[in-house]
């Protein structure tokens, strides 16, 4: 910002040297004067050109790094909300935020503030000019200026309401890229293509429109300024020619003056642009700091404990969670688990089993109640700690862009290579992984797509296997996989159970009949809670119920 004083300023050296040149060289034919002039006029020009080079290099450079920082700061931020956060955006949304608007706020802020800066010392520069050469003239023209600038003030309420919307817009083109590369199959079999296209275009068709309607808002602004900047020059010839034939000025005078105007009206008329830019920028500012400033509703409270493990149980007192406040997702849980028990939810879908499991690591917190671990409540623990105890297998598990070992090593980024080979081993991978011509180091594609579902599920197996945490959920971790994928992966699934305290979310009931416990959670409630045994004993419960219709069906 500092090289913008001599590169703005130096833009007078014309105008100031056009005195000397018509006074003394077109006028009173001094030769030797008008080669000191233009070699004068060269030389300053050729050190703007490096200081302008120098300020753009180094506007560079910092605008770079001040990105790079930010979009780090932003990406830390976005990996501490919880995952309630993520439930109520879409990844257009989220990329437009964290990523596309610290572009925006840094260096698009950063190239037009050096472009003001320039001219502003530029304009400073040539005002002096023009009160050299007639303070008169140069009354006239700050008028005209001032009159041309006023609007620019007027412009940011219009800017906001628009960029608000086009944000909106933007990210909904992105969640259209995601959705399409995500879901391309589902496109291709139901022939979606027509509708994907008429949303699209749908989109297009509002940002074309919020185009427009920021042409309408602020288009007007450059031809206003430069009518009255035309005008401006227009007055200042004609009142310019009058004192020159009066004697109040020489053409020497007039020509540096002339010239310094239209040096100083040239840019601004191109001002409102460059303004435009920098509010656009200052509104992503607002944004960016708007997420900077916010904080996770899940957070390590003061004075958080390590947890070290389970050594006696995992305790749900009156535990009540909802998404919304108009309705419970779960009321009033009370169970006891036991180090090293194992605990079958089952119930029908949308009963709330998966949200019960998922306050354990807190990807939610409940609303009244407590979980607690050893008599610690898991909201006096660390996040860290806290999760470190707890491994997840999902249904659909996440597997990174990589190779198998690296989403392996995922559990422990320093396993050793005996215990890399031993979570192999037990995920059922090892005779798999042999078969690969490059084995471990097996390229996987996004999301694992390279693999069949039972091959990412043991993936996700072994990297909990070589997490070694003590407590384990698996969420329905079998149900999306055929007969002998289902065999295969359950074999796996009893050997990450050995000694662990475990949570099992499952459908069929044949896969938690050796389960320690069953509790049958329906409509956000506890209705039973025992053995198999037990449960199946009741008359009219729901367990056997459930169990009747699915058996009667294999039948």
């Amino acid at each position: 910002m500092l090289l913008c004083i001599p590169v703005g300023s130096l833009d007078a050296v014309i105008a100031l040297s056009l005195k000397p040149f018509m006074d003394a060289v077109m006028l009173e034919k001094a030769a030797s004067t008008q080669w000191m002039i233009l070699f004068a006029i060269v030389g300053f020009t050729f050190i703007q050109g490096a200081l302008s080079f120098l300020a753009v290099y180094l506007n560079t450079w910092v605008g770079g790094r001040i990105t790079n920082d930010l979009k780090g700061k932003l990406y830390d931020k976005l990996l501490s909300f919880e995952t309630s956060y993520f439930d109520k955006r879409n990844s257009g949304e989220i990329l437009y935020r964290f990523n596309g608007d610290a572009d925006t706020a840094s260096a698009g802020l950063l190239n037009n503030v050096r472009t003001l800066a320039s001219r502003l010392f530029s304009s400073i520069a040539l005002i002096g000019v023009l009160f050299y050469n007639s303070w008169q003239l140069s009354l006239l023209a700050i008028v005209f200026l001032l009159f041309a600038l006023f609007p620019i003030v007027k412009i940011r309420k219009y800017i906001a309401d628009i960029t608000h919307q086009n944000v909106i817009a933007g990210s909904a083109i992105m969640t259209e890229f995601n959705e399409s590369f995500s879901g391309n199959k589902t496109i291709a079999s139901y022939n979606l293509s027509d509708f994907q296209k008429a949303k699209f275009g749908g989109i297009l068709g509002t940002i074309f429109g919020l185009r427009i309607k920021m042409v309408q808002k602020t288009g007007w602004l450059s031809p206003m300024m430069h009518v009255t900047i035309a005008v401006g020059i227009g007055v200042a010839i004609g009142y310019g020619s009058h004192l020159i034939m009066s004697g109040q000025m020489t053409a020497g005078n007039f020509v540096s003056f002339l010239t310094a105007m239209i040096m100083l009206y040239t840019p601004v008329r191109n001002l409102g642009n460059n303004y435009n830019a920098v509010q656009i920028s200052l509104l992503a500012i607002e944004r960016v700091f708007e997420i900077l400033d916010s904080q996770p509703t899940i957070a390590d409270r003061e004075n958080a404990v390590e947890l070290t493990g389970v050594k006696e149980n995992i305790v749900f007192e009156n535990v009540r969670f909802s998404y919304t406040e108009d309705k419970a997702v779960l009321q009033n849980i009370s169970l006891t688990v036991q180090r090293g028990e194992t605990i079958a939810l089952v119930g029908p879908s949308g009963g709330g089993k998966t949200t019960f499991v998922n306050l354990v690591p807190r990807f939610y917190d409940v609303d009244s109640g407590s979980i607690k671990i050893d008599g610690i409540d898991v909201r006096d623990c660390t996040l860290k700690s806290l999760r470190e105890n707890v491994a997840v297998v999902f249904q659909d598990n996440f597997l990174f862009s990589g190779t198998i070992g690296e989403n392996i090593l995922l559990g422990m980024p320093d396993a050793t290579e005996a215990e890399i080979a031993q979570a192999l081993k037990m995920a059922y991978l090892d005779e798999f992984i042999a078969e690969l011509q490059d084995g471990i180091d097996t390229y996987i594609g996004e999301r694992g797509i390279l693999l069949s579902g039972g091959q990412k599920q043991r993936v996700a197996i072994a990297r909990a296997f070589i997490k070694n945490a003590p407590i384990i959920i698996l969420d329905e971790a079998t149900s999306a996989l055929d007969n002998r994928s289902e065999a295969i992966v359950q074999k796996a699934i009893d050997n990450l159970m050995h000694d662990k305290t475990v949570f099992v979310i499952a459908h069929r009931l044949s896969t938690i009949q050796n389960a320690d416990r069953i509790a049958v959670i329906n409509d956000g409630q506890l209705v039973e809670f025992g053995t198999h045994q037990e449960l199946l004993a009741i008359p009219s419960g729901q367990y056997r119920h459930l169990y009747e219709m699915q058996f009667s069906r294999a039948d």
